[in-house]
């Protein structure tokens, strides 16, 4: 009988990870550059366009990319065995390339569609890019480690907050030698071309139902499962608390706590950069699932804190809490959908990472239209926020940035109650159990 071992002795799994790291460094980089330069977008693109909107489409802008994002995660791990992993991630860095180019001149570029049409269908074609590659990683990880799906996925995982310090310290020292945001958005066309020449050359198992011999119909059929689709909702939800706020920190906390937001960010992501390397021995602890609990409690906590943060003390134990909470949160949420579910294949992992980027886009701009509502509320009127300046105005976004994180803080706390009957269930029935399928040659 083969072991696993055997079965990926053809392939080189250090490679083959290391490749899984580089792209997805990539995503995160990109992720933390397009948050620095969210204040800039809006006043070099959009304040031209509609003042009173600017931040909501900003916002949109932004939470574009993950539509792509979700779109391709879910188109894509329903073809990925058909079309194979290696040409997908080789699409994958040509795709973030040419999106990332299309915002930078999106000035020259805009022709009949307009310059905040322009931007979004370049957002929008980084979002596929970087779908491609989560369509990819995450079965290629749970394929080539069956037995440690919950600590490869996490230190896996904790390449996407390395990519995000990467690209925010990167961006903050082009930002003190006075670059424009279009060099920062540049700093992500190296990575990806180096994760095209690696996808290009490297050779890639068969995933894990394929080597299972599990027809596609049983695939199919796994998505239907009304468990699933509770751990669907749940990665919409996690998601939100984890993505959309770290997306919009900068912008919002940068008025509000005397520090430039995008150092809050940095410090969270070398937090989760840490600590997603011990999942595996706190996964065993407590159960993925109660690792979930107490993941959702913190955050919850954290986003409560981020909206009445007003110091460099107090954001920072705000987004300690915050970071805390959310680290394990997208990592565990596959492994838990690979182990629970392993007969839906890529497929349902790629649904997971859809339902989770697919919230980003519905949050993203709500936190833009909430942030840019209360704003005119507190003003007393459009013509009344429009005439506001200096610490008056600055007094006023700073309220209405604390008020957007307070609203999202709901989502977590809502899974609490998910995650909890899960957790109690779980006990009830003799503890946490993946469930495993035998290699069709085995």
């Amino acid at each position: 009988m083969n072991t696993p071992t055997d079965r990926h002795a053809a392939y080189d799994k250090q490679r083959l990870f290391l490749l899984s790291v580089i792209a997805l460094t990539t995503t995160g980089i990109g992720f933390s550059i397009r948050g620095n330069i969210a204040s800039e977008l809006q006043t070099a693109l959009f304040d031209s366009v509609d003042k009173l909107r600017s931040a909501e489409m900003v916002a949109t802008s932004l939470g574009v990319v993950f539509l792509g994002y979700a779109f391709t995660i879910a188109i894509g791990s329903l073809l990925l065995d058909y079309i194979g992993m290696g040409r997908l991630l080789c699409g994958s860095g040509l795709l973030m390339s040419i999106g990332t180019i299309l915002v930078i001149f999106s000035q020259k570029f805009q022709g009949f569609l307009g310059l905040y049409n322009t931007v979004w269908l370049g957002m929008l074609i980084i979002g596929v890019g970087q779908g491609l590659v989560e369509t990819v990683i995450n079965p290629l990880a749970a394929t080539l480690y069956p037995d440690e799906k919950t600590h490869k996925l996490n230190v896996l995982h904790a390449w996407w907050p390395g990519g995000i310090i990467i690209g925010g310290l990167l961006g903050l020292a082009l930002g003190q030698f006075h670059f424009n945001w279009q060099v920062q958005m540049a700093l992500v066309l190296l990575p990806a071309a180096v994760v095209v020449i690696l996808a290009a050359t490297s050779k890639f198992p068969p995933s894990e139902r394929v080597a299972a011999g599990v027809p596609t119909s049983v695939m199919l059929k796994e998505v239907l499962r009304p468990f699933f689709l509770l751990w669907f909702f749940a990665m919409f939800l996690t998601a939100a608390a984890e993505l959309a706020p770290g997306q919009w920190v900068d912008m919002a906390l940068t008025r509000t706590v005397g520090m430039k937001g995008i150092w809050l960010l940095v410090y969270v992501s070398g937090l989760m950069f840490v600590m997603r390397h011990f999942a595996g021995p706190l996964a065993h602890k407590l159960s993925p699932v109660g690792l979930l609990w107490i993941s959702c409690l913190l955050a919850a906590i954290g986003l409560v804190l981020l909206s009445i943060a007003n110091s460099k003390i107090t954001g920072l134990l705000a987004a300690t809490v915050w970071g805390v909470g959310v680290c394990y949160m997208w990592p565990t949420m596959l492994a838990v959908a690979s182990e629970r579910f392993p007969r839906g294949g890529a497929l349902l992992m790629g649904l997971m990472g859809t339902g989770g980027t697919l919230s980003i886009f519905f949050v993203l701009p709500q936190m833009g239209r909430i942030f840019d509502s209360e704003k005119i509320r507190l003003a007393g009127g459009d013509a009344a926020f429009q005439a506001l300046t200096g610490d008056k105005l600055n007094e006023i976004l700073g309220s209405a940035s604390q008020y957007s994180f307070r609203v999202v803080a709901i989502l977590p706390a809502i899974l609490l109650v998910v995650f909890g009957a899960v957790w109690l269930s779980d006990r009830a029935r003799g503890g946490y159990k993946p469930v495993k399928i035998v290699p069709a040659n085995d």
